[in-house]
């Protein structure tokens, strides 16, 4: 276009030219004959010759009609036709400066449009690929080498084996049971302990026998927000900062495996800053509605599973993290621990196992689903749990104003179900989900003004469910007294 518009500039503008010349060239003969006829008028008069002369031309040239209309033609209407064609060609001049103008801006104005044009395409040329590596990532291939799993107990026994004999990490028959339920119940899983404990050990270990490795991810003191998970723009470079969370998020989208997620040390920062956005998005009930932003804008080149600049919360991922409760780190705060699983690791085990390498298992995200969908409908809570599980939860209301809520009955009742059916009893699993998310919540208050009812609800919980029973509540009541 802007080529165009140069050439039909320069036409018009050649165009004027021509006709400016003959424009001079037609006034100064205009002038030229005017000019002779007047000096010879003036030379004719001044001998006295003038009076002759015009008696011999009229006597030579008038003597008949069409000859006056020739000389009529040839003094008056050649130079009226002549000054007529000067003054059209006068006015035809300005009209093409105009239209000459006019040319000029179009053509400027294409000029620059094609400049902007150019520049867009090397701004394009320069941010291509902003994600590196995002749209070369893959589905993970299964683990074909390992063997299948039938049921719940059997991916307990042959992970809790699989890590002793493969890896030398040793851990009870009740903590595996209560790893693989907390899998079942929230996709987030919060492993508390002591230093030594085998806290990310574990997590390592079950990535290690499902054949999809464990993704590791220290936590940094600094991290505030989503982008120090999911990484960020870099303006200077025109490139996306990629973290290994974001292409280990992108790669499960078009997975079936199962993923796993640590944040090692996740409350050496506060986790409810960082950790906000995940939060949220796990308690929308549809997972497709599940999207979290990584870039505000689109670009055409971007990778095909980023919609509009967002991505997908993968369902077969899930986010385990360590915790060490000591003066360098944050307390986790009730909004996370509502949310999560939690498993203490305080506790060493002592070595077993024969040594004999055990195989890996061959287990999707679907298969597990499956098995568990089928625990929660095999097995539900006994009547007499219900009716005990009101009891306390009237008494605690009464005496703590602490009470259960509809998030933490669903956890209870679908943590029983699949703690059972990995080999466990019911009693034992309420006991440890009762004592992780409904005591916990009495270390909110001021528990040094609690005493004298710290003791009656340890001695009411032995009343309820019987003598010895629900040791692990009665042993926080007892710790709780102490302080």
């Amino acid at each position: 276009m802007a080529k165009t518009a140069k050439q039909k500039a320069k036409k018009l503008d050649r165009k004027a030219r021509r006709r400016f010349i003959f424009s001079v060239v037609m006034l100064v003969l205009v002038i030229l004959a005017g000019g002779c006829l007047i000096a010879a008028l003036i030379f004719l008069h001044t001998q006295g010759l003038l009076q002759p002369t015009l008696e011999l031309l009229k006597d030579l040239f008038l003597t008949s009609p069409f000859d006056k209309v020739v000389i009529l033609f040839w003094v008056v209407v050649i130079p009226l036709i002549l000054i007529i064609l000067f003054i059209v060609n006068l006015l035809r001049r300005r009209k093409l400066k105009y239209y000459r103008k006019t040319w000029e801006e179009t053509a400027r104005i294409a000029v620059q449009a094609d400049r902007e044009a150019i520049k867009e395409q090397e701004e394009k040329k320069r941010r291509t690929h902003r994600f590196s590596a995002l749209g070369e990532i893959g589905p993970s291939p299964r683990n074909t080498a390992g063997s299948s799993v039938a049921s719940l107990k059997e991916l307990c026994d042959r992970f809790r084996l699989y890590a002793a004999n493969n890896l030398h990490l040793y851990y009870s028959e009740a903590q595996i049971r209560e790893f693989v339920a907390s899998l079942a119940v929230s996709h987030i899983i919060i492993l508390q302990g002591m230093s030594g404990t085998g806290k990310t050990s574990l997590t390592y270990a079950f990535g290690e026998f499902i054949g999809n490795p464990s993704s590791i991810i220290p936590v940094q003191p600094m991290w505030k927000e989503r982008s120090d998970l999911l990484g960020y723009y870099n303006e200077f470079t025109r490139k996306y900062n990629e973290t290994e969370l974001l292409r280990k998020m992108y790669e499960a989208n078009k997975s079936d495996n199962i993923y796993i997620t640590v944040l090692d040390e996740m409350n050496i920062a506060r986790v409810e800053y960082y950790f906000a956005e995940f939060l949220s998005l796990l308690e929308i009930p549809n997972p497709e509605l599940r999207y979290l932003e990584v870039v505000t804008d689109k670009w055409e080149d971007d990778p095909p599973d980023l919609k509009d600049g967002r991505i997908k919360l993968p369902q077969n991922m899930w986010f385990v993290g360590t915790a060490n409760n000591d003066d360098s780190t944050f307390a986790i705060s009730d909004k996370v621990y509502d949310r999560a699983m939690i498993i203490d690791l305080d506790s060493r085990i002592t070595p077993f196992g024969d040594g004999a390498q055990e195989q890996t298992a061959d287990i999707s995200y679907a298969e597990f689903t499956t098995l568990v969908e089928n625990a929660q409908r095999g097995y539900e809570i006994t009547r007499r749990n219900e009716r005990r599980l009101r009891m306390l939860d009237a008494y605690l209301i009464e005496k703590f104003q602490i009470t259960f809520g509809n998030r933490i009955m669903r956890q209870i009742r679908s943590y029983i179900s699949v703690y059972v059916n990995c080999g466990g009893e019911e009693l034992d699993a309420l006991d440890d989900i009762l004592c992780k998310k409904v005591l916990r919540k009495l270390t909110y208050k001021d528990l040094s003004l609690m005493h004298g009812e710290l003791e009656e609800a340890a001695q009411y919980f032995e009343t309820l469910f019987g003598e010895g029973k629900m040791p692990r509540c009665r042993s926080f009541l007892a710790r709780a007294n102490k302080l």
